[in-house]
């Protein structure tokens, strides 16, 4: 599986470290330039590369995106992505970190509009990015959760093995338009850190 991560801020840079040591193959890039990520490719040794925006797409078998949601109109273009899984990790704020009005629509949602022809998968945008460098355990029900949501089963399964392989629990919040508005900054499940026996009744409406 090899694993392209658009943005290489705290949480790409993060994922980038937390999938090379799980044994996966990863390209990274930024806005400024793939020598500006020199130290990091460096650090993290051969399983990662840096690359282009483009390069980092064509490579990879699923595509993070990790980048501010302001700059989601500098992706590269939709026709690249086509067939891959899309794994949307961005939160839709501004510059000057407000949420942005959304009119009704869920952030996940219009990136699947972008990416019509991928299988786009919600995840990784409600943890901090030090829980989730740091996080990672061990026993299956102590795992704190990542939670997942989708219109694709299999794209689904696929990032759900990726999170278990790092160390964390996946959790399904169900499809795209209902999960993904879960998982939305305010809403219930936004950085909430519990771990999976917590989140099971939680999610049952037990607690």
């Amino acid at each position: 599986m090899k694993i392209g991560i658009i943005g290489a801020g705290r949480i790409g840079a993060t994922l980038a470290r937390q999938f090379a040591g799980a044994g996966y193959l990863v390209t990274v890039c930024n806005s400024r330039g793939s020598e500006t990520l020199a130290p990091l490719t460096a650090e993290l040794g051969g399983n990662v590369k840096a690359a282009t925006p483009a390069e980092t797409v064509e490579f990879g078998d699923v595509i993070v995106l990790a980048l501010p949601w302001r700059n989601l109109d500098k992706l590269p273009p939709a026709d690249l992505f086509a067939g891959k899984i899309v794994i949307d990790a961005t939160n839709p704020y501004t510059a000057d970190g407000q949420v942005v009005d959304l009119e009704g629509h869920t952030s996940s949602g219009l990136v699947a509009c972008r990416f019509l022809t991928a299988r786009v998968v919600k995840a990784f945008n409600t943890i901090h990015w030090e829980t989730l460098a740091t996080g990672s355990r061990a026993d299956p029900e102590e795992r704190l959760v990542i939670f997942v949501a989708s219109d694709y089963v299999r794209a689904k399964s696929i990032v759900s093995q990726m999170i278990e392989d790092i160390g964390f629990a996946p959790v399904d919040t169900g499809s795209l338009r209902e999960g993904g508005r879960r998982q939305e900054p305010g809403a219930e499940l936004f950085n909430h850190v519990i771990t999976l026996r917590q989140a099971r009744h939680q999610l049952a409406g037990t607690c």
